[in-house]
């Protein structure tokens, strides 16, 4: 993938950068796999906001991607790479041998026409789907199950990428791209490769116009608001909440920079070896 950017003749074009979409093969989704994606607002089942900055922007459908691999042993042809207005990596549709056309999220390197395979017998190769017993050590991954068989949860974003680090005892530790090393269950599947569209990362939307086209609306800054708007607000002229020195917080007065949100004891710290911050998990 490649950024395509514009000679600077207004205000936007100076910034604006967008996809070249080289590696776009197919124009309009396969018909079968795609649903009407309702727009909500950031609204609840009762009218009211509880996601604010939501609001208007394109059509959009969903696309039915294939996150579980469940066709074990039958290979399938990748028949085209597609965008997906709803997420940042590109999908790859596959047709397998019986007919069946599915989506996956597309790896760095997978080309139309390439065979993937998903099982406990595939190859180690870009695109197939594996438990991660059956994975080679210092594999890049993504598409990361947390539960054997309830489909990949981790590293879908575009560029992102997982490696297996080791096994023992019957898990698999795991960097992810966070830093964190996790232990994952070795009959949880993974999908060899890298998400493709790395570029994704440096596109720049060089107006407003572009965010609100997203669905994202602006949002006031709380230290512009009044006292009874914000627990940031109020002071003559820029002062800093108010007239004297706060802590940044939300609306709702959680501490905005640095504040923990992560319960202390969860569950699912146990399978945490190293933190994002490079620390070890302290084990009880």
């Amino acid at each position: 993938m490649g950024i395509k950017t514009f000679r600077p003749i207004t205000p936007t074009s100076r910034y604006k950068t967008v996809a070249s979409f080289e590696e776009i093969t197919k124009a309009k989704p396969e018909k079968s796999l795609v649903v009407p994606r309702k727009k909500t607002g950031g609204r609840n089942c009762y009218g009211r906001i509880t996601a604010r900055g939501i609001g208007g922007g394109h059509k959009q459908k969903i696309r039915q991607v294939d996150t579980k691999r469940r066709k074990r042993g039958v290979p399938a042809v990748v028949t085209a790479i597609e965008y997906d207005p709803i997420r940042s990596a590109r999908l790859a549709l596959l047709e397998y041998e019986d007919g069946e056309k599915r989506y996956i999220i597309a790896p760095l390197g997978l080309q139309v026409g390439q065979k993937v395979l998903s099982g406990p017998d595939a190859p180690a190769e870009v695109g197939n789907c594996l438990p991660l017993k059956a994975i080679p050590i210092g594999l890049q991954i993504h598409n990361i199950e947390l539960v054997p068989g309830g489909g990949g949860k981790l590293v879908r974003a575009a560029g992102a990428a997982a490696t297996l680090m080791s096994r023992d005892g019957g898990y698999a530790h795991v960097r992810l791209p966070s830093g964190e090393i996790r232990k994952i269950h070795e009959e949880c599947y993974a999908t060899v490769g890298q998400v493709g569209n790395i570029d994704h990362e440096k596109i720049s939307l060089g107006k407003a116009g572009r965010s609100r086209h997203l669905g994202i609306r602006p949002i006031t800054r709380g230290i512009v608001r009044n006292p009874i708007d914000h627990p940031n607000g109020g002071g003559e002229g820029r002062s800093k909440s108010g007239g004297g020195w706060h802590h940044p917080r939300s609306p709702w007065g959680v501490l905005a920079k640095g504040y923990k949100t992560r319960e202390k004891n969860k569950l699912s710290n146990r399978f945490i070896v190293v933190r994002r911050d490079g620390r070890p998990m302290k084990s009880k």
